[in-house]
Order: C-alpha cells, then structure tokens, then sequence
C-alpha cells in the first residue's frame, strides 16, 4: 500500500506563529516517530512565514503546486489566515483535503462576537459583553464604558487567540490600555464581564468510541500565583497546574462536558475543538470561547485530556487524517 502523502502546515502571519511552529513540529513528531505511522504516511514540512509565502524544502512554492505533491492537508496553523477561514478557503478551492474545521464555521469560531451570537442562540450561558472597534472614539467609547459596564472586566482581541492581547480592566486606566493593546491584534476589542471562578476547558473529537461527538474529561485549569488570568505567560510557562481529570463534582463535569459539545455542533466545527469555560460558586457555569484548532504541543491543554482517556497523540493525529480523507 502506497502512503499517503501529508501536508502539515505551520507558522503563518498570527501573533501565534511561534505557537503554530511547536503545534507543527509535534505532528511532525508524533506522525513519524512511531513504525506503524510512519508506514502509513509521508510527513511534508510546509513552512508558511509571516508574510504569507509558502515554502517546501527550504524554498518558496506556490500552494498549487504543493497540492500536487500531497493527500492531505494537516492544519497546524493558529490564528489568523489558518484559523479563520483563510487557508481553509483556499485547500476548498483546490479541492485538498485537510484537519479541521471548514471555512465558514472556522470564522464565525474565530471571532468571539458571531460565535457568542451563537452560544446565545443556544442558551449556552456566556458572560456579558460589547465591542469596541478601532472606528470609534475611543476616548468616548471607554469612558462611557467604564461608567456603565460591570468592572473589572476582561478585554480581548475579537479575533485571536493564546491570549494575546488579553488583559483585565480594573480602572479607567487599565481599561484605556487594554483596549489600545487589544486593538493591535484586532479591528475590534471584546469587553467581557469578568467572572471569577474555577477555570476549565473540555476538548471534543468527532466520530470517536463510538460517538458523534465524543467529549474528552475536562481540564481544571490553576494558574501561577503571579497571573491574575490564564494568560499567554499562564499557558506557556508550564508553571500552570492542569489537573486532568479535574476537581469537578459530577455535575459540573456533566455540564462541561455537555456545553462543549453543544458549542462544537452548534458552531458546525468538525474533527475537535475545545471550549473554555468559568465556573463561579453561586451563578454557574460559563462558556467563554471555542478554540476550533487547539494547541498540539507538549504544553497544550487537548494532548493531556487524549493522554487522560487512554489515547496516545499519533492515535489522535492519526484519527484526524482518517477523518479528513473520508471527508473527501
């Protein structure tokens, strides 16, 4: 049997390049390191760098060419132009197979707003949010703000994602400067009601034990003392402590577990993703966002709850590649 040939793609122009080349990397990793993979697939390194150029081998190529040369596509990309929709747009238009989430379910997952829209529309409970956009005035906007919106409050870019950009607002000073810092990553910012509580995320993986939407065991999620939030510093550090499974009683567990896989299938994601969630001692359980390409590096979140039912990384890579061969 002849092996098939697969693509994975890292770096891109996000602010999460260096995450997508370690995510990248361990595919890479995981994929050929293991005989029975390695007899099943040709691993291709794609390389594609912040301006957007792609390369193979060391040198720059264009995507239909490359397309030639592979089966499948393995997206190892974070954030914009991998995450959004892109690229997606683009492996559809040439008729590539790839890992993931489809174009249009990857944008509206991408952007906090839209997504929100449809948790809402759901009765996925989410905390209390508004935008500021760069158009505005927003000397105006925030002061307006500050006096009308629940502080603190937790300001982010709409489309991004690792927490880049993210802060929590306490005074009118501190909102000024996360909103100017959120509006680098993005036309837009997302003011959020910060909630205080337990943090977790659950991943999902479709068409797996025998499910549909199979829920892996949620995360309990303590940061460092020196982090108000989990933040960039949080996830990568490896000072966070992620118990998985976590300290949740049965029913938060149940919750969680639930509310993730609403939000996969209500977001019309395919493959995995994985929601993060809030849990506050007397007023529940919140979703605060989807991730529809979760990290794959030794750090992230999604390898320990895999590592947690039983199911080693390359089995998950593997499940994956089968998933977007039989979509074709």
């Amino acid at each position: 049997m002849s092996k098939k040939k697969v693509g994975v793609l890292r770096g891109g122009p996000s602010a999460e390049y260096e995450v997508s080349l370690k995510t990248g990397k361990s595919v890479i990793d995981n994929l050929s390191a293991r005989a029975d993979l390695a007899d099943k697939y040709e691993v291709l390194d794609i390389f594609i760098d912040k301006e957007c150029v792609w390369h193979y081998q060391g040198a720059p190529i264009k995507p239909e060419k490359l397309f030639k040369k592979v089966d499948v596509v393995f997206n190892a990309l974070h954030g914009a132009y991998g995450e959004d929709g892109t690229v997606q747009k683009l492996l559809d238009y040439f008729n590539m197979p790839y890992t993931g989430s489809t174009a249009l379910a990857s944008a509206v997952g991408m952007n906090k707003v839209l997504s929100k829209k449809v948790f809402k529309n759901y009765n996925l409970k989410t905390p209390l949010h508004t935008t500021v956009s760069k158009k505005d005035d927003l000397l105006t906007e925030i002061t307006k703000l500050f006096k009308t919106f629940p502080m603190p409050a937790v300001v982010k870019p709409v489309n991004g994602g690792s927490s880049v950009g993210t802060a929590i607002a306490r005074t009118m000073t501190d909102l000024e400067t996360a909103v100017a810092d959120a509006l680098k990553y993005s036309n837009q910012a997302l003011v959020e009601e910060f909630i205080a509580g337990k943090e977790a995320t659950c991943g999902v993986v479709d068409n797996f034990r025998g499910e549909e939407v199979y829920s892996l065991l949620p995360v309990e999620i303590q940061k460092p003392a020196d982090s108000t939030f989990f933040d960039f510093h949080a996830k990568y550090s490896g000072q966070s402590l992620e118990i998985c499974p976590g300290n949740f009683t049965a029913d938060e567990k149940k919750i969680i577990q639930d509310m993730a896989r609403e939000a996969h299938k209500a977001l019309g994601l395919r493959h995995y993703s994985r929601s993060d969630f809030i849990i506050h001692p007397r007023r529940g359980i919140y979703i605060l966002e989807t991730n529809t390409l979760p990290g794959l590096t030794g750090e992230s979140l999604l390898p320990k709850s895999l590592k947690a039912v039983g199911c080693s990384l390359p089995d998950f890579l593997d499940h994956l590649l089968k998933l977007a061969l039989n979509e074709k």
